[in-house]
């Protein structure tokens, strides 16, 4: 740890008043006070009310984003737009990108309007874009429709900067770090469960033909039950969202009042520290957006490569595997998700804090997804082993290097700021998740051709290319790189 943590660590910081404040003013008819009143009167209980509406509106927006990357290589085959089968994995990632394109260019939008008219519009809005959008994505015929349908319902879906400030704002201070680890931990769960539910429910006229038969619209359309489920899903959340609270107060109120506490052990003392009024003079802010960037071009790219890397051929440098067969492998390392968040997350966050536990899950990534070409000398039960448990873990530590950034993030501005905060953070990550399917895409194509190669065989490469773009992410988490808010700043 620096000097600067350990000052920080040291020295008292000023934090907002608890809510619990006698001077504390309430507006009548605000949300937002209404909202403030029922915590005071929680007794530090957890929300877990809000805190299931957060989970399930991630969840249910976070599916669309994956759900296509197993049956992603026999959509493009079936558009006919590549020349050769090298060639797949190339399209496969312009398609795969179009999303991430289409939230890039619009979520500092909706992160605005989230903070102008409140949080619930937006994340409404968000789901009944994924419901309309997803659905027409399944029915698509061309490349081109492929791609327009996943590029409007990247640029409608703004629910993840809006979501990541309610769930702060629907929990009081103590509970801040479980109500990202709910975002964080429901959207990994959706990025790795989508994937599960392409795997099984693609082309299910040749899967389970006692049921759907080739004349049906699920045979004539063989990727439209993976999307209509995940969209049924979505509608049920849709409605759902009626008795969600507000967060966001609809007056103008003063400053909150200040109050000197002792610094938070380990790294935790950033938390609630003073912030300054300008997002872009806030550099204890923006030193977090760069890992941020590029732990999610990391998870996107692992997330896209995972599942062509195992469907190819061995002789390509693949495992071989279906759709069903990736399918299970994420549905499992999607439920260790659950097990973790529920179990041990809490207690990682408690002794080690965000810093720590982000650069030790970033490390720990590396050595995980080093384990991968040498999978392809393993077999049966063996291979199973290796790749479930290698899954699991990276999903875990994944979520784990995640958390601790939003954490960063969110307590660094203040409430009238997050929104767009999450928005600027959304943004930027999007375009280095919208590089990262392409990039892969092309990787992985490469590594199909260069497979024979004497130093780093095309599968090596790949998978050394992911661990150098997570070892920049672990780089940036260290000082001067990072910067953990200084005392004695005044809130503006």
């Amino acid at each position: 740890m620096g000097d600067e943590e350990r000052g920080a660590a040291a020295a008292p910081l000023l934090l907002p008043a608890s809510p619990s404040s006698a001077s504390r003013h309430h507006e009548a008819g605000c949300p937002g006070c209404a909202l403030d009143r029922r915590k005071e009167s929680s007794g530090g209980r957890i929300p877990y009310k809000e805190l299931f509406f957060v989970g399930l509106t991630t969840l249910a927006s976070s599916l669309p984003i994956t759900c296509l990357f197993p049956f992603m290589y026999f959509m493009v085959r079936d558009f006919h737009v590549a020349k050769t089968e090298e060639d797949i994995g190339s399209y496969a990632g312009f398609l795969a990108s179009s999303y991430m394109i289409g939230r890039a260019f619009s979520a500092i939008f909706w992160g605005i309007v989230a903070d102008r008219i409140g949080r619930k519009p937006v994340i409404v809005f968000s789901i009944l874009s994924v419901v309309i959008f997803n659905t027409l994505f399944g029915l698509s015929t061309e490349y081109w429709m492929a791609i327009a349908t996943r590029l409007v319902l990247g640029s409608l879906n703004g629910l993840l900067a809006p979501i990541k400030a309610y769930a702060i704002e629907v929990c009081q201070a103590e509970h801040h770090a479980l109500g990202l680890s709910v975002v964080n931990t429901a959207w990994g769960f959706g990025l790795v469960i989508g994937p599960a539910l392409g795997g099984y429910l693609a082309q299910p006229a040749e899967k389970y033909p006692q049921i759907f038969s080739k004349e049906s619209v699920f045979g004539r359309f063989p990727y439209f039950l993976p999307c209509v489920a995940v969209s049924l899903l979505a509608a049920i959340v849709l409605i759902s969202c009626i008795w969600m609270p507000e967060t966001i107060h609809k007056h103008k109120s003063p400053e909150k009042d200040i109050q000197k506490v002792k610094a938070l052990p380990s790294e935790q003392s950033y938390l609630d520290s003073p912030r300054k009024k300008s997002l872009l003079q806030n550099w204890p802010w923006m030193s977090t957006m760069v890992s941020y960037c590029f732990f999610g071009l990391h998870d996107t790219a692992y997330s896209e490569i995972l599942s062509l890397w195992a469907v190819s051929d061995r002789k390509y440098g693949g495992l071989s595997f279906s759709s069903e067969d990736i399918g299970g492998v994420l549905a499992v390392a999607g439920a260790s998700l659950l097990v973790y968040q529920l179990i041990i997350y809490h207690w990682v966050h408690k002794f080690l804090g965000p810093v720590i536990s982000s650069r030790v899950a970033s490390a720990l990534s590396i050595l995980i997804v080093s384990t991968y070409p040498f999978m392809t000398y393993l077999s049966g039960a063996k291979l199973s082993f290796a790749l479930y448990s290698a899954a699991m873990m990276r999903s875990v530590v994944a979520i784990t290097a995640s958390t601790g950034i939003s954490l960063l993030q969110n307590h660094a501005v203040r409430q009238d700021q997050r929104g767009t905060a999450n928005g600027i953070s959304t943004t930027a990550m999007s375009f280095f998740k919208a590089i990262a399917p392409i990039g892969a895409g092309y990787l992985f194509s490469w590594a199909q051709k260069h497979q024979d190669s004497t130093f780093f065989p095309g599968d090596q490469m790949v998978f050394l290319v992911l661990n150098l773009v997570q070892l920049l992410g672990l780089m940036f988490t260290f000082e001067p790189f990072l910067v953990l808010p200084t005392v004695g700043e005044e809130c503006s």
